[in-house]
C-alpha cells in the first residue's frame, strides 16, 4: 500500500481553508445565478427595490428590514430567491403534454423547480397521467364542488407556507373557519413551533424580543444550533457590526460553519479590498448533536456558582438579583438542580470540556446586554423545547430580557411565517381572537382544535383526509416519514397546490388534483389598474409593506389573494358580512377588517404600513410583563434529562442531523453545491468524522446505506450517500434535507410543538456493495425507502 493509500483523508468544510464567507465569492454567485435565470441585467435592477420602502420584501427568510436601508439591502441567498422566481424559464401546457406526472416524479428536486414559473392553471387527468389546462372559473367551479360534497368540514387541510402574505393568510383561516373547521397545518409546524409552544411557557410570549437596536447595543451575542450565513445571511450585517465593534460572539454548533468563523461582507468596502473579512466568533463550540441543553445548564451551573462564590467572600452580585426577585418563579428550584449536576455528566453529554463551558460562564458574566439566538439546531429535537427554556433560564439570571443590547431571538427561516400565525394560521388560536371572528364577520368559529402538520399527516395515515390545499410551499417533500406519508395522497379525493413552480408536491396528488400558479412577491399585483402592496411580519415582530414591481411571469396568473376569494365563493354560501371581491379589488380592505379582528395591535394599519420599516407589534416580555401562570418569567428545566434526543453518549448508531447546503431555501434546490462546506456537484453526502470513519470500517468515497436505528415495527433506509471525512463530533453525522426525511419516523418530535426531531435522527450505517450502489445511484436518492 502506497503512502498516500496509507494516509488518512483531508476533512472537508470551512475548517481546511481561511476563505471567508460572503466577499467576492458571494457576489461572484449572485450573477451566476442571475445569469443561469436569463435575468442578469433585470435582476440586479431589482434588487435595489428589495427589502425597501415602497419596494418588496425579500421571498426567502424573514430578518428584518433597517429604517435605514442599505444601497444593496439583499443577500446572496435572497437574491438567489429573486433569481428563481424571476427566471425567464417557463412551465407551460405544451410542457406538461410532453411529461407524465409518473415521468415527473423520478426527477430530482432541483430539476423539477428548475424548469421555471408555471403559467397556467392546470387539471390533473388520470387517463393520459398528464396535467391539462383548465380555466380559472372552471377550476374554482371543480374546486368549489368537490368541497362542498365532503362528508365532513374537518376532512379538508388548509396548508400554509411562510411566504403566504398576511392578507391571504388572514382570507385563508377566515375561508376555512367560515368552511367549520380549524385544519391549519403551517409551515412552522415543522421549524419553530417548539419555540411558539415552549416560549409562553417561560415568559408568556411565543415570539422572539429583540430589535435591530438591540443587535447594535450587545455586549455579547450567543449563536446556537443555528447557521445564518447559508439560512439567514441578512443576519450576517448585525454579526459583522457587532464584531468590529468588539462584541463577544459565542456559537454552539456540531458543524463548523464558514460564517460564523469569518466573515467578509459585500457591503463593506475594507473587506473587499482586504479579502480577509473580520473573524466572527470569539469562541466556538461544537456541541455534541443533542448536548445543547446541558452545556447550557452547565454554563448557568458556572454562573450560579460564581455567585455563590461571590456572596461567601462578600464581592459585587454576579446574578441580577433584583430582576430575579421581581420578575422570575422558580430560580431556587432551578440553582439547586444546577448546583447538583456533576460536571463530568455536562462534559460527557455536550461533548465540551468544563473549561470550555466556564470560558462561555465569564464571557456571559461580564457582559450588561446578552442575546441568544437560535434556529432549528434548537427546535427540531425531541426536548427542543427543554433545550430552548434552558437559553431562557441563561438570559433570566442577569435580566437579559427587556433592557437594550438584550433578549432572546429565535431567527424564523420563511418570510413571513410569524405573520401567518398571527393572522389566525393556527389550529389552536385563542378565544379572544376567534370571539373577534366570529363577532366581526358575523358567524359562530368553531373552538375544536384542528390539525397541525403532526396530526395532518397522522390523519392522512388513518385515512381520515378527504382534500388538501397547499397554499404554496412542498407539504409532500417536507413532512418526515415520506414513503410512509406520501402513497396515503392518492386516496384523497381533491388535492390542491397553489405555487409558482413545479415540486414534488406536484407528483403526490389525490384523485382530483389541480395546480393553480399565482403571481410572485416580485411581481406587480394589479387590481382594476391598481398596484397592490401586501404586508408581513419579520422575526422581530415588525409589520411592513411589499409591492411587487416585475411584470409577472405570464398573463394567466392571478394572485394568492383571488385564489382564496375565488375557492371561497364557489365553496361558501353568501354571507352579507364577507365580501371576498371587494377584498380582491382593494387589499387595503383587508387590512381594515384585521384590524376589526385584532385592533390592539394593527390599529392604524393601512397608515402605519406607510412608515419606513413599518411598525413593530406590542410584545409584553419585552416590557417586562410576563402572560403566564405565574404571573413572572418561570425558571423551567426537566429534572435529571441530559439529552435533547435521550441519546446516551457512546451509543452505538450515529446521531444525523439533517441539514440545508448553502444553494438551498428549504426544499428549494438552487444547485448541488454547497460552497461553504467545499461540497460540489453532489448532495448525496454524508459528513462524518475521520474516527467514526475508520470505527466502522468505512473509508472516504465509500457509498453507504442509512437505517433508521428507532420503531422497530417499520425499517427505514436511505441509500447511496458518499462518504466525506469532516470536522463533526464523533458519533454525529451529517446529510441534506430533504433527502433524508424518510429516515425520520412521525412520532420522533418536540413533546412542547410536536415538532419532528429532523435534527437528530438515530441511525446505522452500511457500506453498500457495488452493485447496490449502482442502484442507489441510478435511484438519485429522491426518496428514502420505508417498509
Amino acid at each position: 500500500m502506497s503512502e498516500s493509500e496509507n494516509s488518512p483523508a483531508p476533512l472537508q468544510g470551512s475548517q481546511t481553508d481561511g476563505t471567508p464567507a460572503g466577499g467576492w465569492p458571494a457576489l461572484s454567485a449572485v450573477n451566476k445565478h442571475l445569469l443561469h435565470q436569463h435575468v442578469l441585467i433585470k435582476g440586479n435592477r431589482t434588487l435595489l427595490s428589495m427589502n425597501k420602502p415602497g419596494g418588496f420584501d425579500c421571498p426567502s427568510c424573514s430578518w428584518p428590514d433597517p429604517k435605514k436601508p442599505h444601497t444593496f439591502e439583499y443577500c446572496e441567498n435572497g437574491a438567489k430567491a429573486l433569481a428563481w422566481e424571476s427566471t425567464k424559464k417557463r412551465v407551460t401546457p405544451e410542457f406538461f403534454a410532453r411529461h407524465t406526472v409518473s415521468e415527473l416524479a423520478t426527477w430530482s428536486d432541483h430539476e423539477l423547480e428548475a424548469k421555471g414559473r408555471i403559467t397556467e392553471p392546470m387539471r390533473y387527468d388520470a387517463a393520459t397521467d398528464k396535467y391539462l389546462p383548465v380555466t380559472w372559473d372552471e377550476a374554482f367551479a371543480e374546486i368549489g364542488a368537490e368541497l362542498r360534497g365532503l362528508s365532513d368540514p374537518w376532512k379538508l387541510e388548509l396548508y400554509t407556507s411562510g411566504r403566504t402574505s398576511n392578507e391571504a393568510a388572514f382570507l385563508y383561516q377566515l375561508f376555512g373557519r367560515l368552511y367549520g373547521m380549524a385544519n391549519f397545518p403551517d409551515c412552522s409546524n415543522m421549524c419553530h413551533e417548539t419555540t411558539t409552544a415552549a416560549l409562553p411557557e417561560s415568559i408568556g410570549v411565543g415570539k422572539g424580543t429583540t430589535t435591530l437596536e438591540d443587535f447594535e447595543n450587545a455586549d455579547a451575542i450567543f449563536i446556537i444550533g443555528q447557521n445564518p450565513g447559508s439560512n439567514s445571511p441578512r443576519m450576517m450585517s448585525e454579526l459583522h457590526a457587532a464584531a468590529k465593534r468588539g462584541a463577544s460572539i459565542i456559537s454552539f454548533n456540531p458543524l463548523r460553519e464558514r460564517a460564523l468563523v469569518c466573515f467578509a461582507a459585500p457591503q463593506d468596502p475594507r473587506d473587499m479590498l482586504s479579502l480577509h473579512g473580520v473573524e466572527i466568533s470569539s469562541q466556538y463550540h461544537q456541541v455534541r448533536i443533542g448536548g445543547d441543553m446541558i452545556a447550557l445548564q452547565g454554563v448557568c451551573k458556572a454562573v450560579i456558582e460564581a455567585d455563590d462564590v461571590a456572596q461567601r467572600e462578600n464581592l459585587p452580585r454576579v446574578l441580577d438579583v433584583a430582576f430575579i426577585e421581581e420578575h422570575t418563579h422558580g430560580f431556587e428550584q432551578y440553582a439547586d438542580y444546577c448546583r447538583q449536576l456533576p460536571w463530568d455528566t455536562i462534559e460527557r453529554h455536550s461533548g465540551l470540556t468544563r473549561q470550555a463551558i466556564e470560558e462561555v460562564a465569564a464571557v456571559y458574566k461580564r457582559s450588561k446586554g446578552v442575546i441568544c439566538c437560535w434556529g432549528m439546531g434548537i427546535t427540531q429535537h425531541k426536548r427542543g423545547g427543554d433545550a430552548m427554556q434552558q437559553i431562557i433560564n441563561l438570559l433570566l439570571l442577569r435580566g437579559n430580557i427587556g433592557k437594550l443590547g438584550a433578549g432572546a431571538c429565535p431567527v424564523r427561516g420563511h418570510s413571513n411565517v410569524q405573520g401567518d400565525r398571527t393572522m389566525g394560521i393556527y389550529e389552536k388560536a385563542g378565544e379572544p381572537f376567534l370571539a373577534s371572528m366570529s363577532k366581526v364577520f358575523g358567524f359562530e368559529a368553531s373552538r375544536k382544535k384542528g390539525h397541525a402538520v403532526a396530526q395532518t399527516c397522522e390523519a392522512l395515515l388513518r385515512g381520515e383526509v378527504e382534500a388538501l390545499i397547499s397554499m404554496g410551499g412542498n407539504l409532500f417533500r417536507a413532512i418526515p416519514d415520506t414513503d410512509v406519508i406520501c402513497p396515503t395522497v392518492s386516496r384523497l379525493k381533491m388535492t390542491v397546490l397553489v405555487n409558482t413552480k413545479l415540486n414534488r408536491s406536484a407528483t403526490v396528488h389525490g384523485q382530483k388534483a389541480f395546480l393553480l400558479p399565482c403571481v410572485a412577491r416580485s411581481e406587480r399585483d394589479l387590481q382594476n389598474g391598481v398596484a397592490q402592496t401586501i404586508t408581513v411580519e419579520d422575526s422581530m415582530s415588525m409589520v411592513h409593506g411589499s409591492t411587487g414591481m416585475l411584470e409577472p411571469a405570464s398573463k394567466h396568473l392571478i394572485s394568492e389573494i383571488a385564489i382564496i376569494a375565488g375557492i371561497a365563493k364557489a365553496t361558501l354560501a353568501p354571507n352579507p358580512k364577507v365580501d371576498w371581491d371587494s377584498y380582491v379589488n382593494d387589499y387595503a380592505r383587508i387590512r381594515d377588517k384585521i384590524e376589526e379582528v385584532l385592533p390592539e395591535q394593527f390599529y392604524d394599519f393601512n397608515q402605519r404600513i406607510l412608515e419606513p420599516g413599518g411598525f413593530r407589534l406590542p410584545n409584553a416580555a419585552s416590557e417586562r410583563k410576563w402572560d403566564t401562570e405565574s404571573g413572572k418569567a418561570n425558571f423551567l428545566f426537566p429534572e435529571g434529562v441530559y439529552d435533547e434526543d435521550d441519546t446516551p453518549p457512546g451509543a452505538e448508531h450515529l446521531q444525523l442531523m439533517t441539514i440545508r447546503s448553502h444553494d438551498q431555501f428549504n426544499t428549494t434546490v438552487y444547485s448541488n453545491d454547497d460552497r461553504y462546506r467545499d461540497i460540489y456537484g453532489d448532495r448525496m453526502v454524508v459528513m462524518l468524522n475521520p474516527q467514526d470513519i475508520e470505527r466502522l470500517g468505512l473509508k472516504a468515497g465509500d457509498y453507504i446505506e442509512f437505517q433508521t436505528a428507532l420503531d422497530p415495527t417499520t425499517t427505514r433506509r436511505a441509500a447511496g450517500f458518499k462518504v466525506i471525512p469532516y470536522d463533526v463530533p464523533q458519533g454525529c453525522c451529517a446529510a441534506y434535507y430533504p433527502e433524508t426525511n424518510g429516515l425520520l419516523p412521525l412520532a420522533n418530535r418536540d413533546k412542547h410543538g410536536n415538532t419532528p426531531a429532523a435534527k437528530s435522527i438515530p441511525v446505522n450505517l452500511v457500506r453498500m456493495s457495488s452493485e447496490g450502489t449502482q442502484v442507489a445511484l441510478e435511484r438519485r436518492g429522491l426518496i428514502a425507502a420505508a417498509s
